[in-house]
């Protein structure tokens, strides 16, 4: 016999134990479940509440957003008149954050400022979303001539100085006597949108040709149907971190306008005209100043948290 004719060599299968032989998978690991399966929404929020800065952030929020609701309808000071006998009075228990000139309690006058900011800045960011989604949308799906003209108007909307519009817009809707509140939102939504506006166009513009999209063309869907049906919903990851961060840059936006006393008008209070009252007696007097700016500061960046967590949350290369 050859030493390479193995065909000949004949070796008994018994001799090999039967606990040499595993399986590769049993029939019970065959049918298990590695991982539950989630809808996209749920493993979004699954992701966000991993991010302890973004939860922090949302529950400031929200606790913020609860005082300013109730707490002006549970106490019984008002946030107008005067009461001189408590002017200026420092932060205590019957004051938490004293007393301004006119003797009213600085933290209720504060919830009501947060009522006015809060509403500015969510207000704007709606409608910026909404001016953003369609302008953006239009103009990468259709493409070619219209996106560059759309395009060349926004880099023209880009150049012009905000604080330049911002104060026309102001003063036209004074003289028309339109109610400050919406002249500021009016303002804060000139350009604001420009950036949703790109984003959504990036968006179309890398999803129009996608199979599915294309498919749904093929049977006859319309532009309006493919764009809120098929690529608007595919596109909002992108869309609400944008959107999330468009709330603090516009109450930003009103404090510095207020501040500057170009905003709301007494008797009314945001938290950027409670900061340019407190501003004169900073020197004798700072928690006039400093508890608005608190506020501020506080809610800049519980929101500033929320959009960072929201961006994590959303990007699909984080799934895991």
């Amino acid at each position: 016999m050859s030493q390479y004719d193995f065909h000949s060599v004949e070796i008994p299968y018994r001799e090999f134990p039967a606990s040499m032989f595993t399986p590769i998978r049993s029939d019970a690991l065959a049918e298990e479940i590695a991982r539950p399966s989630t809808s996209y929404w749920k493993d979004v929020w699954h992701r966000f509440r991993r991010d302890p800065l973004a939860m922090i952030g949302l529950v400031v929020f929200t606790a913020m957003v609860l005082a300013c609701i109730f707490y002006p309808m549970l106490t019984d000071r008002p946030y107008d008149g005067m009461f001189l006998k408590e002017s200026k009075k420092a932060p205590s228990w019957d004051h938490l954050c004293g007393t301004d000139r006119m003797g009213r309690d600085l933290f209720v006058r504060i919830m009501y400022g947060a009522r006015i900011s809060l509403s500015i800045g969510v207000g704007a960011a709606v409608i910026n979303l909404v001016i953003g989604v369609i302008y953006g949308g239009i103009s990468g799906y259709i493409g070619g001539r219209t996106d560059m003209i759309m395009m060349r108007i926004v880099d023209i909307l880009t150049s012009l100085p905000s604080l330049l519009y911002m104060l026309l817009i102001i003063k036209i809707f004074e003289q028309l006597k339109i109610n400050e509140v919406v002249a500021i939102m009016v303002a804060l939504c000139f350009t604001s949108w420009i950036g949703t506006a790109r984003v959504v166009r990036n968006e179309v513009l890398r999803l129009k040709n996608a199979e599915y999209v294309m498919a749904a063309r093929l049977c006859g869907g319309k532009t309006r149907h493919l764009l809120l049906r098929h690529m608007i919903p595919n596109a909002m990851g992108p869309i609400i971190v944008s959107t999330a961060f468009l709330v603090p840059s516009a109450i930003f936006s009103e404090s510095f306008l207020s501040y500057l006393g170009l905003g709301i008008k007494k008797p009314m209070s945001s938290w950027g005209s409670l900061a340019s009252e407190g501003f004169g007696d900073y020197s004798l007097y700072p928690w006039l100043l400093v508890f608005p700016l608190v506020a501020i500061c506080i809610t800049m960046l519980a929101l500033n948290f929320i959009g960072d967590g929201l961006r994590d949350a959303l990007d699909p290369r984080l799934k895991h």
